[in-house]
């Protein structure tokens, strides 16, 4: 009905395919913008594209039906539209292609909608937003770029003299160093500045100060630059600036980071673990999980507990909170976002149980508390085990929620349920625990040398009744920090706690034996 050919793609797909229609959702068409720079992401979105395409040989193939993929809350969910499309005067008014018969950002756009009345996925969010600033680190942002990481940035919606439209979504589609000036020899290095390329959804509005498309700065550029980085002089909403502007222009960037978790990758990978739970009050503090933020000492340890291990001696992990979306309680008068955060302790070695004070935990990290589906965290942590307590910022708010949790090795995630250890059939010979006693060594300074280069390999073994923890070696040093933490829950209280300290060797030696506390 609208056209002679209708086909989902012309020429395959392309970043300059979207065009924003007469619906301010700029940044929806700033996330399909970038969706189209990568073929592994919108093919997952794009289901079996060939299958769904129209085929004039045979058009009694053809269903009018559309199958669309969303990540949804940790699982990805088929929606299925058919091809009825918003028109005036046989014109599509929302999301379109610049190919009078390519359709498949306006069935993207439908399928997404449909989505969205349930109150399901949304594109960006990923990492989290950043207020632009000249500290932000070039390189950390050139490198999220060349491994294809989606970028879009935002301003505050009308014109400014410099032709960008404030309160306006772009899509960032190249970062590059352009080298300025001729090089006459191979060895001779070019002077190179930091340049970011945008797109307008609108497929119009450039930016008209330095580098815009056809500004003096460009002569400075050889022709086979201009080539190499891909530099078009058409009216098609995308521009060159240079970081230092962009930093002056925009206000926010959001970056979807990428995180590869595959077991087959040549590049770096990622052990992912995922729990899903819920904040749910109760009157009894011992089921209640609603507790609210740190500020709330009285509840906040009645919140939902999460254990994980950092095996290596340093190692980078990567934290993932996401809130249920609210937007199917819209017609209640309600589909706003709780503001959410998490906050992490390193605790002791071998903790099973529930937290219930915080007398020797040292809180280690806090993310940021916003109003935003999901809140990321990355953050380096030492070896040791860790608590993470996710929250909502007021007590008493209900609501589920997906923790993800990313780690060079596996981390053994798991949700901290019990309150004090589960009661074993010997219990009732040898007698129930009755006390818990938490002890924390830090260091031990001036050891003995024990080789030939004057150091030692020091490790402390901690011990009480039948239970025990091992800290690891610190190589080479008589000098040694280890921050070891150990709780035990105690039968008779009159064993003691013994600590003891050895030298790795063939024949284990303690350097001392001690019962700090009885």
């Amino acid at each position: 009905e609208l056209c002679e050919d209708p086909r989902l793609f012309v020429n395959g797909i392309s970043s300059h395919d979207l065009h924003q229609g007469k619906l301010g959702n700029c940044w929806f068409v700033a996330a399909c913008s970038c969706l189209a720079l990568r073929d592994s992401l919108w093919q997952k979105v794009i289901p079996k594209f060939m299958e769904q395409e129209w085929d004039p040989r045979q058009p009694e193939k053809y269903t009018g039906m559309f199958h669309f993929n969303f990540w949804c809350f940790g699982e990805w969910i088929d929606v299925v539209v058919d091809d009825r499309l918003p028109t005036v005067n046989g014109e599509l008014i929302f999301c379109h292609s610049k190919e009078r018969n390519e359709f498949w950002s306006a069935l993207l756009e439908k399928a997404y909608a449909k989505c969205y009345k349930k109150g399901d996925p949304r594109y960006s969010r990923g990492e989290g937003v950043f207020p632009m600033a000249p500290s932000l680190q070039k390189q950390d942002l050139r490198r999220r770029r060349k491994q294809q990481q989606p970028l879009t940035a935002r301003d505050f919606e009308t014109e400014t003299a410099m032709g960008l439209i404030q309160g306006h979504a772009y899509s960032v589609t190249a970062i590059r160093k352009v080298s300025l000036g001729e090089r006459l020899l191979s060895c001779s290095k070019s002077e190179k500045l930091f340049m970011i390329r945008l797109r307008n959804p609108w497929g119009k509005k450039e930016w008209n100060g330095a580098w815009s498309d056809e500004s003096e700065e460009w002569t400075n550029v050889s022709d086979k630059e201009r080539r190499k980085i891909g530099l078009t002089m058409d009216n098609d909403g995308e521009f060159w600036m240079t970081f230092e502007d962009w930093c002056k222009n925009f206000t926010d960037v959001d970056i979807c980071r990428l995180v590869n978790t595959s077991f087959f990758s040549i590049h770096k990978t990622w052990d992912k673990k995922i729990m899903c739970g819920a904040w749910r009050k109760n009157p009894d503090p011992l089921l209640n999980h609603a507790g609210g933020c740190f500020n709330n000492r009285a509840t906040f340890l009645q919140n939902p507990q999460y254990v994980f291990d950092v095996k290596k001696a340093e190692d980078k992990v990567l934290i993932s909170l996401q809130q249920k979306d609210q937007r199917i309680h819209k017609k209640e008068g309600k589909g706003e976002n709780f503001v959410i955060g998490f906050e992490i302790f390193k605790v002791e070695d071998n903790r099973e149980c529930r937290m219930h004070t915080m007398h020797i935990q040292e809180k280690v990290a806090t993310s940021a508390y916003i109003d935003m589906r999901t809140v990321f965290l990355k953050v380096l942590l030492k070896r040791g085990r860790y608590v993470l307590i996710p929250t909502t910022f007021s007590p008493g708010v209900e609501t589920e929620f997906m923790l993800r949790v990313f780690t060079d090795v596996p981390s053994k995630l798991r949700e901290l349920k019990l309150n004090k250890p589960k009661p074993e059939c010997l219990d009732m010979l040898r007698g129930f625990p009755k006390r818990v006693s938490q002890i924390r060594i830090h260091a031990a300074e001036g050891l003995e040398s024990q080789d030939q280069s004057g150091g030692a390999n020091p490790y402390l073994i901690v011990s009480c009744e039948n239970a025990k923890v091992r800290s690891p070696v610190q190589q080479g040093t008589v000098n040694a920090v280890f921050n070891t933490q150990a709780i035990f829950y105690r039968r008779n209280v009159k064993h003691p706690i013994v600590v003891q300290l050895f030298h790795t060797r063939l024949l284990r030696k303690p350097f001392f034996s001690r019962s700090p506390c009885g």
